[in-house]
């Protein structure tokens, strides 16, 4: 404890902090959705009538190219993160490591309820690495293996949701027909309509959920808080223990395999990386292209655009963050775009900052405490909105950086879990 300290801007890995603000400014492609749209707009583009002309143009691309990749990648980051701070000489100790954790959390906390940022993935990170902790010192072999199995249990859910959206309407409607008729039905039956409702609310809001959303942007600060905590403690109790915090778990295994075998550090040959960008964007693509397909097909039916049931949805996500990844490594091995590599890895040094940064501008622009632009910008414009905050998050990172050793956020987390204040003016 009396000699632990937090890694000097010297020790990071550049590649790993190139990625990791690549994975940052990404994430807001998709945020940006829960931002200023209805939440549901997020998975399903026919709330907010995005189904023809550039507004389906700017979802089919999204959707192609970085709906789940993003948080992929992050989770993996976050993954080699774990074996940085617990495993060699630069391990902290269990104390100083479930500290970070703890105050992670408390920053998740904050993000989602004061900050009104119900998508937030501190929460789930923060417990999931707690989970990883136990698993710093497995051999790569078994950290593929563990992540495989994480991934076939969240298969398993997919699958499972997918049958029951497609099947249960039918079922409940017949139920409730020969109800209608004065029949009789079991209890089993019963409860089978009952939970239809439930599951139906979730994804078709009734109108109580719609206003209950509405406050959350439109109404004061207090009205805001307390319909925000409504949504929040209700992902927590179902979404998160269900398929949340296992989808960071598995990535984030992912992630501690393949910075074990030198992967996410640049370590491997130009060869190798681009080989690998071909597969994962070859499968990414492909895989991304069939669900567009049967959303489209489908009219955008509940169970593609659910959020939780596409079979496919791993396979794409995960295909198509190691393409990226790959394409990074090759950026930072050739040395290439040089400005670009180091405005990414500013943004990387300073993600925990950023992030925040993202969920306050999202209060400030779109919330009526602010500008008042919830629900008031078609799709397309809101990434004019993504353009100016990339641009915010990079020119504030490079010009703090300049000046200082860590970032606001970085620091702060870094003087309360080490309970002494690194020296951080350069």
């Amino acid at each position: 404890m009396s000699t632990a300290a937090p890694l000097a801007p010297s020790e990071r890995i550049e590649a790993i902090d190139v990625v990791r603000g690549f994975a940052l400014l990404g994430i807001l492609l998709m945020n940006i959705l829960a931002f200023g749209l209805p939440f549901r707009a997020y998975f399903d583009p026919s709330v907010d009538g995005a189904v023809a002309g550039v507004d389906f143009g700017v979802f089919f691309a999204v959707d192609l190219f970085a709906e789940g990749a993003m948080r992929a990648v992050f989770s993996m980051l976050f993954g080699a993160g774990v074996v940085i701070l617990a495993t060699g000489d630069r391990a902290k100790g269990a104390a100083i490591y479930y500290r970070r954790q703890l105050l992670l959390l408390a920053i998740g906390l904050f993000d989602a309820f004061v900050l009104l940022w119900m998508g937030d993935i501190l929460v789930p990170y923060a417990l999931a690495g707690m989970l990883l902790y136990l698993c710093r010192n497995w051999s790569p072999r078994a950290l593929f293996a563990a992540s495989g199995l994480v991934f076939a249990y969240l298969l398993v859910f997919y699958a499972v949701l997918f049958a029951t959206l497609n099947f249960m309407p039918a079922q409940a409607a017949a139920v409730e027909e020969r109800i209608a008729a004065g029949e009789t039905v079991t209890a089993g039956e019963r409860a089978m309509v009952a939970e239809w409702a439930d599951l139906k609310a979730t994804f078709r809001p009734p109108p109580d959920v719609q206003a209950l959303e509405v406050r959350r942007f439109e109404g004061t600060y207090p009205e805001s808080f307390v319909a925000n905590a409504v949504a929040v403690l209700d992902s927590y109790a179902v979404a998160l223990p269900l398929f949340m915090l296992w989808d960071a778990v598995a990535c984030m295994l992912l992630g501690m395999a393949l910075f074990k075998i030198g992967v996410l550090q640049g370590q491997r040959s130009v060869r190798f990386y681009t080989v690998l960008a071909a597969c994962g964007f070859a499968v990414g693509l492909g895989v991304n292209a069939f669900e567009l397909s049967m959303k489209t097909g489908s009219g955008f039916a509940l169970p593609w655009v659910s959020g939780a049931s596409s079979i496919t949805n791993d396979i794409g996500r995960v295909a198509m963050a190691l393409g990226y990844i790959s394409l990074a490594m090759i950026v930072c091995l050739r040395g290439w775009l040089d400005l670009v590599r180091r405005g990414l890895a500013a943004v990387g040094r300073m993600a925990l900052t950023n992030y925040l940064l993202q969920s306050t501008l999202g209060v400030v622009i779109f919330h009526s405490l602010g500008f008042g632009l919830w629900n008031e910008l078609p799709r397309h414009q809101l990434y004019y909105v993504v353009l100016l905050e990339w641009v915010v998050s990079i020119g504030i990172s490079i010009w703090w950086l300049r000046r200082y050793r860590y970032g606001p956020l970085e620091w702060l987390w870094r003087a309360l879990t080490y309970g002494r204040l690194p020296r951080n003016r350069l």
